[in-house]
């Protein structure tokens, strides 16, 4: 029985670890919208990871 337990607690332990992680990215890609894959797209070339700051886009190899 003891072992039951101890894997139940273990289980919601883990479930409780990720949901702690998932808010903690929430909260970083809020405050720094211009990371992550939630970030802008379109304009500058695209082909390279500056993307919207690229200044020469003949520079991009691709």
């Amino acid at each position: 029985m003891s072992t039951y337990l101890t894997v139940v607690a273990l289980i919601f332990a883990v479930m409780l670890g990720g949901i702690a992680i998932d808010r903690l990215y929430a909260r970083f890609a809020r405050r720094h919208p211009q990371l992550g894959p939630f970030r802008k797209r379109g304009g500058g070339c695209g082909c390279c990871a500056a993307k919207d700051g690229c200044q020469d886009p003949a520079s991009c190899r691709g």
